[in-house]
């Protein structure tokens, strides 16, 4: 949510008048917090890492801005493979500024910026399946914000070249993806029904039992814990 009164706010929809001239960068900081009306000092503890930070923030606002959209979104008569599809493509829908993030995607493909594009992947991946209300507390919370990262990273990719009316390849190839995965969970059902890949695969399969979702409070920078044999 957008809070007129908040510098952060007010900085970063300064600067995306300036990122499609000068992309995440230091002298885009500097002109927002100029044309903001504050002090580049301030600026700069409010963005440590100065353009990291800075499309960071605007990275999240888009995921802010699609967890809203989609509490109002009528999706319990959704097939679930739908309903991430429906999240995915809101998500996008949501951006309010393609150049921006074309402009993030040069960021953080640099490999000292790699991590933070991963992580904000993954915060994306995250906050879709938290909207639709995802039970998982084991491995599986971590293979599904994996794949989903996996899904969402290669769909922006192809809606940033997409010139087609109202992106509709996109939305079909985003189907594709999606129903790649699908076929992925069909493959991992079927192991777990076959009684000799079940066994072959039991030890694996008891260490991952082991491994539980991340507490969300206190917030974890770590993505999970390890559950040992007492748990």
């Amino acid at each position: 949510m957008i809070d007129p009164n908040d510098p952060r706010d007010a900085i970063l929809d300064a600067a995306l008048v300036h990122v499609p001239f000068d992309g995440w960068s230091e002298a885009t900081l500097r002109a927002a917090a100029k044309d903001a009306g504050i002090e580049l000092a301030e600026a700069h503890a409010l963005f440590p890492r100065g353009a990291v930070d800075l499309a960071l923030a605007f990275h999240r606002r888009g995921d802010e801005a699609m967890t809203k959209r989609l509490k109002s979104e009528p999706l319990d008569d959704l097939r679930f493979r739908d309903k991430v599809a429906r999240a995915v493509r809101t998500r996008l829908e949501v951006i309010e500024d393609r150049e921006a993030v074309r402009r993030g995607a040069t960021l953080f493909a640099l490999p000292q910026h790699s991590a933070d594009g991963a992580k904000a992947l993954w915060e994306t991946a995250d906050a879709i399946w938290t909207a639709l209300g995802d039970p998982s507390d084991d491995i599986n919370w971590y293979t599904k914000r994996a794949t989903l990262s996996g899904v969402y990273g290669a769909t922006v990719l192809y809606w940033l070249g997409d010139e087609t009316p109202e992106h509709h390849e996109t939305w079909e190839f985003l189907d594709r993806r999606i129903e790649d995965v699908m076929r992925i969970e069909k493959a991992k059902k079927t192991v777990n029904e076959n009684r000799l890949l079940r066994t072959l695969f039991a030890g694996p399969n008891w260490a991952l039992s082991k491994v539980r979702a991340p507490s969300r409070m206190p917030r974890m920078d770590l993505p999970g814990r390890w559950a040992g044999p007492s748990e």
